[in-house]
This record gives C-alpha cells, sequence and structure tokens, in this order.
C-alpha cells in the first residue's frame, strides 16, 4: 500500500467507527450491549475489505487435494457401529441455519416455517428426525438454531409447540451488520431501528458469522461443560441433512492427538452444481474455494465438471473445543465475501459477508467426506418442492429417502415456468402432486394445471404460449411427449 492508500484506508475506519458510535447512540441500553459486539466483528471485517483487493487465490497454487484427504462415503460406513453409539451421539448438537426468509419463494417470514410434505415444515421435519434419534438410541442430542433478526421473533413464537417433543431447542440470533454506501464505504442505517427507513439497512452477514455469535451468545461454553464435543451444521432447507451415525462414530473414535476437527461433506458435481464451491489443496492446507474468489480468466476451469470433482455441501462436522480455541488465539481465517447489492430505490451498497466452510483450513485433520447425493436435497425453488412433495420420496419420521420403485437413483430435472415461483401459486396449479417415479426431465412453461393423478414419464415439456393455456387433464399420463397450444377443460 502506498501511504497515500494507507491514510485513505485510516479515513474510513475513522468515519466508519464514527458512524457506528453515533448509531449505538440511538439504542436501548440492552440493544447497545450486543450490537458493540456486532459491531467489533464487522468492523474487523470491513478493516480487513480495505486492505483486500482483487482475487484471494493465486491461481497457479491450487492442486487437488491428496487422496486421503477426502475419503469415499462408504471407507467410512465399512467400519461399522459399536453397540453403544449412543455415547457417541450423547456428544453431539445438531445446529441449523435458520437465518434466510422465504421470499424467494413468494413466502413471508422464516423459510423454514413452509410447508413441504404431508403439512410439515422444514423445522416440523427436523424436530422429528431429532426427537426419533433421541428416542431410538435413548441420547441427548439438541436442537441448535441460528436465527437471524429477520426470522427470530416469528421462530421462538412456533418453538412453543415442541415442548413436549424429546428434543431440547436452544436459539441464538446471528449478528446484524450495516449494509454500507458503494460510494461513501459508511453505512446507511440512520438509527438502530429495522423498520421504516432502516427496513433496508441491515443484513445477517452469512453463515460463516457463526463462529462469532455462537460464541457471543454463551451458548458454545454452555454445549461444552456439558460435555458436547462436535456440532454438525447444515442448511434447514437441505432435507438430506440428517445425522450421520457412521460420520459420528468415526469423529468420536479417532485417538486424541489424531482428532479430526472439522469433515466438510462434498458430493460429485453435476451440471447443475457447477456454481457450487469446491475443495482445494492450498499452501499445505485443505481450502474451500468459492467461484467468488476465483480470478475472471479461470472461472470456466471452476466450473469445469473434470478438473473439479466435487462440491461443497455445507454439511459440517466442527469440533466445539476447537471452535473455542480459535477463538481465544483469534487465529480463525475467513476470506470476505463482497456482495454487491441494489435496493429498491436504486442506491448502490455492499454487503460483507463470510461462509462456515471457509474455516475448514484453520482446523487441525480436517477432511472432505464424499458422500451420496442423496445427503444433498435442497429446497431452493418450487422445482425442488415438487420433487420432495412427489412419491420419488417417502418420508419416515422426518427423513426423506428416495422411494425403492424408482428404478435409477438420479433425481429428475424439473423446471418450472415463472407462473409456479410462488409456494401459493404453485399449489393452486397442481390438484395433485403427479406421479414421477419414471421421469426423467420435466420443462412447464406459462399458464399450466395438472388435474388429479397425473402420470409424467421420460421426459416431458409442457408450454403454454402468451395468452394460451393448458390444463392438463384428470388422469392423463405423459410419457416423452411435447404439449403446446392451448388446451382447456371447463366444467358444464
Amino acid at each position: 500500500m502506498t501511504e497515500f492508500q494507507e491514510k485513505l484506508r485510516q479515513q474510513h475506519e475513522e468515519s466508519m467507527l464514527k458512524e457506528l458510535e453515533a448509531l449505538l447512540a440511538t439504542a436501548t441500553e440492552a440493544e447497545a450491549e450486543i450490537s458493540r459486539k456486532d459491531f467489533a466483528g464487522f468492523r474487523e471485517l470491513f478493516h480487513r475489505f480495505l486492505q483486500v483487493k482483487g482475487p484471494s487465490v493465486d491461481w497457479a497454487k491450487i492442486s487437488r487435494p491428496p487422496e486421503d484427504l477426502i475419503q469415499p462415503y462408504d471407507k467410512i460406513k465399512a467400519k461399522g457401529l459399536p453397540d453403544n453409539i449412543s455415547a457417541s451421539l450423547n456428544k453431539l448438537v445438531v445446529v441449523k441455519l435458520n437465518g434466510g426468509l422465504g421470499t424467494s419463494m413468494g413466502c413471508k417470514g422464516p423459510k423454514s416455517l413452509i410447508s413441504v410434505r404431508s403439512e410439515n415444515t422444514f423445522l416440523d421435519l427436523t424436530v422429528q428426525q431429532i426427537e426419533h434419534l433421541n428416542k431410538t438410541f435413548n441420547a441427548d442430542v439438541p436442537l441448535v438454531l441460528m436465527n437471524s433478526f429477520n426470522t427470530d421473533e416469528d421462530t421462538k413464537k412456533i418453538l412453543q409447540k415442541y415442548k413436549h417433543h424429546r428434543v431440547r431447542i436452544h436459539t441464538f440470533n446471528q449478528s446484524r451488520y450495516p449494509r454500507i454506501n458503494k460510494e461513501s464505504l459508511l453505512p446507511i442505517a440512520k438509527g438502530m431501528g429495522t423498520s421504516g427507513e432502516n427496513t433496508e439497512a441491515w443484513y445477517p452477514p452469512g453463515h460463516g458469522d457463526i463462529y462469532a455469535s455462537f460464541n457471543n451468545s454463551g451458548l458454545l461454553n454452555k454445549l461444552i461443560a456439558e460435555g458436547k464435543e462436535y456440532i454438525f451444521v447444515s442448511n434447514i432447507d437441505n432435507l438430506g441433512a440428517t445425522v450421520d451415525l457412521f460420520i459420528v462414530q468415526h469423529l468420536m473414535s479417532q485417538p486424541a492427538d489424531k482428532r479430526c476437527e472439522f469433515i466438510m461433506e462434498v458430493t460429485d458435481k453435476t451440471r447443475a452444481d457447477v456454481k457450487g464451491g469446491t475443495l482445494i489443496q492450498y499452501e499445505d492446507h485443505l481450502r474451500l474455494l468459492e467461484i467468488a474468489q476465483v480470478p475472471k480468466a479461470h472461472v470456466d476451469e471452476f466450473k469445469s465438471v473434470t478438473k473439479f470433482k466435487i462440491f461443497n455441501t455445507n454439511n459440517l462436522w466442527i469440533s466445539l473445543p476447537a471452535i473455542k480455541r480459535l477463538h481465544e488465539t483469534k487465529t480463525l481465517d475467513l476470506e470476505i465475501i463482497v456482495n454487491p447489492k441494489t435496493l429498491d430505490g436504486g442506491l448502490n451498497v455492499i454487503q460483507l459477508e463470510t461462509a462456515v466452510g471457509a474455516a475448514i483450513k484453520s482446523f487441525k485433520n480436517a477432511m472432505g467426506v464424499n458422500v451420496p447425493r442423496s445427503r444433498f436435497l435442497p429446497v431452493k425453488t418450487s422445482s425442488d418442492l415438487l420433487l420432495v412433495m412427489s412419491n420419488l420420496y417417502s418420508l419416515d419420521a422426518g427423513s426423506l429417502t428416495m422411494s425403492k420403485k424408482r428404478e435409477f437413483p438420479t433425481t429428475p430435472h424439473v423446471k418450472l415456468g415463472s407462473s409456479f415461483t410462488k409456494v401459493q401459486d404453485f399449489l393452486t396449479r397442481f390438484e395433485s402432486i403427479p406421479d414421477m417415479l419414471e421421469l426423467d426431465h420435466l420443462t412447464v412453461s406459462g399458464d399450466v394445471t395438472f388435474g388429479k393423478n397425473v402420470s409424467l414419464k421420460g421426459t416431458v415439456i409442457i408450454i403454454a404460449n402468451h395468452g394460451d393455456r393448458i390444463d392438463i387433464p384428470a388422469g392423463a399420463m405423459l410419457e416423452n411427449k411435447i404439449v403446446s397450444g392451448n388446451l382447456r377443460i371447463l366444467d358444464h
């Protein structure tokens, strides 16, 4: 950095500190105490943001990880389970990332409260899974939800309904960081409130914030004091992320001096996953490489399925004492993700974020486990929702498994058009969910509805052009068909 750049950086930091202090002055005492901790983390991120320029990896130093650092799941499974797996389970905590809203699917409130199967929400299914585990093995695996200021209130209200379930549920809140103006690099917030003119002024800073906010909440120390050793972290909308007994056993059976402190579940890339983060070997460490860190000239190479064969599912197993140690020694190293946004009024802002998996390089004996695709079943869109609501999956104690009646293990490729984006619209367009056991590919575009007991097989493409409408009649069986034009079925 030149002297001029250094001066400019100091100026930005001083101005930021002033603004943050002014914001804190508008807070209540209790609010200020929490926000002060949040702002300390934000200032650290902002400081690093001002220093780092350009992609954070040197492409020439990247290599594929050594074989032994990414183990096939079958190898871990082959070791079998001991008779007393409950002793290992009692050292485990399940953490679900619950900071997201359902806005991308046209729903108000937390995404985890959307019904996905037989009237069960993401949260219902999670509670059922863990309760089943605790009852079956007479264990005490608690559930921890990492909420954000967007989801906390609504989630806490709904938690009352699980009072009599055999699951202890804890929550803690992700930090709340100020969005900054792209030009001035100052917060756009006028006060600490989150409504009115400040509605768009704040954001939860990505799931990498789990380490700091978990520690700040006091929950990390409380769980360690209870004898808990590992957390299993996953996104609440990944219905494949259930507690895996073989991975639990693998972690708990390592000798103390060779303890694996971090496992990232990865799975084989398909064309649909080309943007997913991948594991690389970099300067003698296993490291997560995200598309945002890749120099522009190498983006196509990053997306190639041949060079980078696996991607991160964001199912992670992390040692609690290791998180505590990294906090105390201040050696947790997370790359900054700069997320530019344009607000409704046209203002350009920047969000500084981090990803939970990026910490892998800070942990000892970290490794990847290449798991079956079935452990990655995220519901991000109504197309995903159609898959998990269909007879492709059966539901047992909160867990979805691929139906034995499906002859091949891959899920069909489903693309529903914009008329299906919102969950409400999606539900009104299906009188019942079609039979999809033999489906390979489905594309639906335009004003299309499905009657009861429709069956879809092979490749089915249904396109209603602008102004047209297609009603697929009840009981219809479409196999390798393209349907277009206009098809109305009216009651008389």
